[in-house]
């Protein structure tokens, strides 16, 4: 009897610490890509809204989740623009047909697609005398969750402009296709050219 109370005890309360939207563990995702790994916070605490109290902090996004994250990126422009709620609920429902799909826990497939839309290295111009002339340069691993973020979320919502298609399956098909590499997704695309025009600069 004691062995089932810890049991009981050792379960995460739905909502808070590590349980995202009060259904799925993010104590058991795991990321591929040490560079990353330290600035992927996945803790949310109840509905996914801070309020923007991080804002002004030095590095104050790194302690905001990454779910939080997405679905600001997802209101930045546009038929979304804030309307938040519905950009969280779009993301919860396309987790949800994720994990029935595939019976595995979706918060996995979104932090690969995190990690395959993530570029390794971009160009910064540099000035020699009047002429500047682009350099590749390594990207810092806050710079490349940035990115990916904001261009899954880009492709998410760019896949309802001038469709039928919900933010819901734009989700769903944008998170599917970068978690497997596929070129064709928008954020893989983005990564693709971002690295090949570094490459040519090298």
């Amino acid at each position: 009897m004691s062995d089932e109370a810890s049991v009981e005890t050792e379960k995460p309360i739905a909502g808070i610490g590590t349980m995202v939207f009060g259904k799925w563990d993010a104590a058991e995702v795991t990321c591929s890509d040490p560079g990353l790994a330290p600035y992927i916070n996945l803790t949310t605490i109840g509905t996914p809204h801070s309020g923007g109290r991080h804002a002004n902090a030095w590095f104050g996004k790194s302690k905001l989740s990454v779910v939080e994250r997405f679905i600001n990126n997802m209101m930045r422009t546009g038929k979304f623009s804030g309307k938040k709620q519905h950009c969280a609920r779009a993301f919860e429902n396309a987790l949800d047909r994720i994990a029935q799909k595939t019976g595995e826990n979706p918060l996995q497939k979104f932090i690969d697609a995190i990690i395959e839309a993530a570029p390794c290295e971009e160009i910064t111009r540099i000035k020699v005398g009047a002429v500047s002339q682009p350099k590749a340069v390594d990207s810092s691993p806050n710079r490349r969750l940035d990115i990916a973020l904001r261009n899954i979320a880009l492709g998410s919502t760019s896949a309802t402009a001038k469709s039928r298609r919900t933010l819901t399956e734009g989700i769903l098909a944008e998170l599917s296709k970068a978690a497997e590499g596929d070129i064709t997704s928008f954020s893989v695309g983005k990564r693709e050219e971002i690295e090949r025009i570094a490459a040519s600069a090298r």
